[in-house]
């Protein structure tokens, strides 16, 4: 090499030793982050994927949190409930003790009726007091809202879970496909315009139990309906007349209703005669909600979806006309949690908390827990001690089916989310790993080649630069 203005030489060792000790520092700089990307141009489109991945990451941790939260929540209400059912127990056991009249005195049912009047305001207190945080759980601060019930229609509402879109309402349609009917039998006298015409023995069965009645030859249509409307409560059947002849009916509608009638006897064939072989039983209607058919028990009905859950309870003007229709406005209101990743109805859960103050258990045409207190109509000197035993078992019947979907919500809701998220989590994670960690093998094997090829470019660049002083020579 004559030529010293130019060292090509140099150039090309300077270039190559610059490039490895780029390489040097990039696997210097991996080791020491344990990570193959740090920067978008390690690898541009890898960035993307990972930082994509790494988004999903988040998500998911939160939604796992937000499950573990609503597990706590519903946790918190379904321990206030065991104690609100345990105190509807010793409801029921006061109540069943003071129907043995005959064997307390006054003040022993005096007494019981303060326990129940301590019990009543226990409720309400557990009621009001279950809280998380600043929120009421049990007094209905997370019941669902509604509008444009028809109370002619429908009498009752529960929602137990329902997505509803921001800033908007969820419409619900009921359509009435076949009437629920109450069971009847008719029966007539043998005598003139249906008048027993001899004495008549018969049996009344319904579905609260069974009663003998015996007729003096001469009763009227009126007199045999007063006398078993008398026992309805301790039948479940009534009776009305119904021209020259009374129709025995269930009390309840549905195929839960049962009226038999059997004759023990009738002074022949001038007796008692009945339509039909006596036994009838009320039938379940055929009910739509929003497109699904209900499951119906009487003038209960209920629907179970992804997105909507409900009871309804119908008045008996709807419930019995095939053909007939209601609807309403569900317009917020429910637990909502979020239990997935994505923010939106998708991965919404909701749950309503109905209130279990003693004005809201019970039912309508019963009554309430309230009416049980002392100078209400339902207390123990009322003597309505069977109607007041209803209001238990109903609410006792309401709490217990509360803890139910709790319970339900808790194991095959919350839990599931968190199982599932725990995994998508694992695989997400080692997606974004595969793509963004560094192989530390792969690494400590770079970082070796690179330390050579340096120490060799190195060496190589001193050869280069010290090449050019043999052109001296030529000097003499």
């Amino acid at each position: 090499m004559s030529r010293i203005n130019t060292n090509v030489q140099a150039l090309v060792a300077t270039r190559v030793f610059g490039k490895n000790n780029a390489d040097l520092s990039q696997a210097l700089n991996r080791l020491s982050t344990g990570l193959r990307i740090n920067s978008g141009r390690d690898d541009p489109a890898g960035l993307i994927a990972s930082e994509t991945l790494r988004a999903s990451k988040k998500a998911i941790t939160a939604a796992t949190d937000n499950a573990r939260r609503a597990d706590t929540i519903v946790a918190i209400a379904e321990g206030a409930l065991q104690e609100v059912n345990s105190l509807l127990l010793d409801l029921e056991d006061l109540i069943d003790r003071s129907a043995n009249e005959a064997g307390l005195t006054d003040a022993e049912v005096a007494a019981n009726q303060l326990q129940i009047d301590a019990i009543l305001q226990s409720i309400n207190r557990l009621s009001n007091s279950t809280t998380f945080g600043d929120k009421k759980l049990l007094a209905g601060t997370f019941d669902f809202s509604t509008s444009g019930v028809a109370t002619s229609a429908i009498a009752s509402v529960q929602v137990n879970s329902a997505k509803i879109p921001d800033n908007a309402s969820r419409t619900v349609d009921v359509q009435v496909v076949a009437a629920s009917e109450f069971a009847v039998i008719s029966a007539t006298g043998g005598g003139t315009s249906g008048v027993l015409s001899a004495a008549a023995t018969i049996q009344v069965t319904g579905n609260f139990g069974t009663e003998v009645f015996t007729f003096a030859s001469g009763s009227t249509q009126t007199q045999i309906a007063a006398a078993i409307n008398s026992s309805s409560q301790l039948t479940g059947v009534s009776a009305v007349v119904s021209g020259n002849s009374v129709a025995f009916t269930s009390s309840t509608f549905g195929s839960k209703g049962l009226v038999d009638i059997d004759i023990v006897s009738d002074g022949g064939t001038t007796g008692v005669q009945l339509t039909g072989n006596g036994e009838d039983n009320g039938v379940d209607g055929t009910i739509i909600i929003n497109g699904q058919a209900a499951n119906v028990d009487g003038l209960n009905a209920t629907v179970r979806s992804g997105s909507l859950a409900l009871d309804l309870v119908l008045n008996q003007d709807l419930a019995t006309s095939s053909g007939s229709s209601s609807n309403f406005e569900i317009t917020g209101g429910g637990a909502k949690f979020n239990i997935a990743p994505e923010v939106g109805l998708v991965g919404q859960e909701t749950i309503g908390l109905k209130s279990v103050s003693t004005g809201s258990l019970g039912d309508a045409s019963n009554g309430f827990l309230s009416s049980l207190q002392a100078g209400e109509t339902n207390d123990l000197d009322s003597g309505n001690l069977a109607t007041a035993q209803r209001i238990v078992r109903s609410a006792i019947s309401q709490v217990s089916s509360l803890r139910g979907r709790i319970g339900a919500f808790q194991r095959n809701t919350v839990q599931t989310a968190i199982n599932s998220l725990q995994v998508t989590f694992e695989n997400t994670s080692a997606a974004e790993s595969a793509i963004r960690d560094a192989d530390f093998a792969r690494e400590t094997s770079n970082l070796t080649r690179s330390q050579i090829l340096v120490n060799s470019s190195t060496s190589t660049l001193q050869l280069a630069n010290a090449q050019p002083q043999s052109v001296l020579a030529l000097l003499g």
